[in-house]
């Protein structure tokens, strides 16, 4: 089994979000299970040197956009037994972010054509081309409709994993000849035509041959009005091709008993390593060293994250017995709040905007809770890796939060955390209270902890679950061939 995984971002590369985790992380494990399974992206600019230097050149050529003749080359490097492919062009990858440029629609227009191109350069020819969000959307669109009937690519399958509906990759309808050169047929409602435009991710749910998402909770959302995006009634019509498969952690990276971030790794019991990291951090953001409850946020500051519940409903919680620190960066309304707050509260509340990984991973271990009360979210890491650290998460039941956070019951004492429904800022308050109340029951609390940090999080069952799919959709074309 050969699968191609293309993807716009990659642990340890580059990353700006959660697809990046699920990149780095879930090719190791289809490795694990004897998958030839390679990674290909962009080679961007801000990728750190000691990577670069390592990557060596397999092939020269040039990529069609449109009317465009563009220069490609395809760099090789093996890191932690995975092969990976950067494609190389400095007008669009030599730059200081990812995302959020205009011509944004033709650099992922070059890549994912440059994508399709390579193929015929490399001596790896893939049974399956793994798509990631919109920036590889065009990937099946192409293979359906300017590579039919080309040998070389008669025989791939496409998956498509949507990590964020949101974001879409909307163009204006020129882009279909100016980026692609394919003409008027393949405008309509049953193709690319989305409102007036075309659409980078409509085109992979209408070509793929399957489409996952990243949690069986949102695979269903999706298919409703609130969550579709305007995309729900053609995800609902290919709901036999739709699967949800929950995200994992990679736990080499994530793993409290030898993670190089802690002050104190785990070694011995449960509450001495909470303890020492917990003291650690109250020193190092200087609050007081006391045993009340420390809430941490990691999180973008954006509304998607449920900031404005924290916003309503924020003097009440500071009325607690409790301290709590943010860590994110995003939109300005939210880093002027929180900056505004620690003014108000610096004896209890703590803000620190911008990101350091080493930081997160001190703050998994050390706080006792997770606050993570998201209008919506696809999987969610953030609530995986607290559980693996012993910090229990309170969290909205939407997304892959709802498949993996179970609320505790105080009658059977089953549960990992505490969650609520509604995205009502005083249904929050009242489970952040009440998370609150049973940290100061310490045998509850003890329990609770040391059933969330046993739990598996790894990706070995949901990597089951995409291998079965592969193979499934490679036996039925082996299968339509020998019929």
């Amino acid at each position: 089994m050969k699968v191609l995984f293309a993807v716009s971002e990659c642990v340890p590369f580059i990353k700006s979000g959660g697809l990046a985790d699920v990149a780095g992380s879930l090719p190791k494990e289809l490795k694990k299970m004897g998958t030839d399974v390679r990674v290909m992206m962009p080679k961007y600019g801000t990728i750190p040197d000691p990577y670069k230097q390592k990557m060596k050149k397999k092939s020269e050529f040039c990529v069609t956009v449109g009317w465009r003749k563009q220069y490609c080359g395809i760099e090789e490097y093996t890191y932690e037994n995975i092969t990976f492919y950067f494609i190389d062009n400095e007008q669009y990858f030599k730059r200081d972010r990812l995302y959020g440029y205009d011509d944004d629609g033709e650099r992922f227009a070059y890549f994912n054509q440059a994508v399709l191109e390579s193929l015929s350069q490399l001596d790896f020819y893939p049974d399956i081309i793994h798509c990631h969000d919109w920036h590889t959307g065009m990937i099946p669109f192409l293979l359906t409709s300017k590579y039919q009937g080309r040998e070389r690519y008669a025989g791939i399958k496409t998956v498509f994993t949507i990590h964020n509906l949101q974001f879409q990759g909307i163009m204006p309808r020129s882009a279909l000849k100016d980026l692609f050169d394919l003409d008027d047929r393949h405008f309509h409602i049953d193709a690319l035509e989305f409102y007036g435009n075309i659409n980078f991710m409509k085109g992979a749910l209408v070509a793929a041959n399957k489409i996952t998402t990243v949690s069986p909770t949102y695979m269903n959302e999706i298919q409703t009005e609130y969550y579709g995006e305007k995309l729900n009634g053609l995800l609902a019509a290919r709901r036999n091709d739709l699967s949800g498969i929950l995200n994992g952690i990679d736990e080499e990276v994530y793993n409290p008993v030898k993670d190089p971030n802690l002050v104190q790794p785990y070694q011995s019991s449960l509450f001495q390593y909470k303890k020492a990291n917990k003291v650690h951090i109250q020193q190092q953001f200087a609050l007081e060293v006391k045993d009340v409850p420390l809430i941490t946020m990691i999180t973008r500051l954006t509304k998607q994250k449920g900031l404005e519940l924290v916003r309503e409903v924020f003097h009440d919680i500071m009325m607690e017995n409790i301290q709590m620190i943010v860590l994110g960066t995003g939109d300005s309304e939210f880093e002027h709040f929180f900056r505004e707050m620690e003014y108000r509260y610096g004896d209890k509340f703590k803000a620190y905007i911008g990101f350091d990984e080493s930081l997160a991973h001190q703050l998994y271990a050390g706080a006792d809770l997770f606050l993570m009360p998201s209008k919506f979210e696809p999987c969610g890491l953030g609530q995986l890796i607290a559980l693996k650290y012993g910090t229990l998460p309170i969290v909205r039941e939407t997304g892959g939060l709802n498949d993996t956070v179970h609320s505790f019951d105080e009658y059977t004492w089953e549960g990992n955390g505490f969650s609520f429904s509604n995205f009502n800022a005083h249904d929050m308050l009242y489970t952040v209270r009440r998370a609150v109340r049973y940290y100061n029951e310490k045998a509850v609390w003890s329990h609770l902890t040391e059933t969330a940090i046993i739990m598996n999080y790894s990706w070995s069952k949901s990597a089951i679950k995409y291998l079965q799919l592969y193979e499934n959709l490679v036996s039925r074309s082996e299968m339509y061939v020998l019929q």
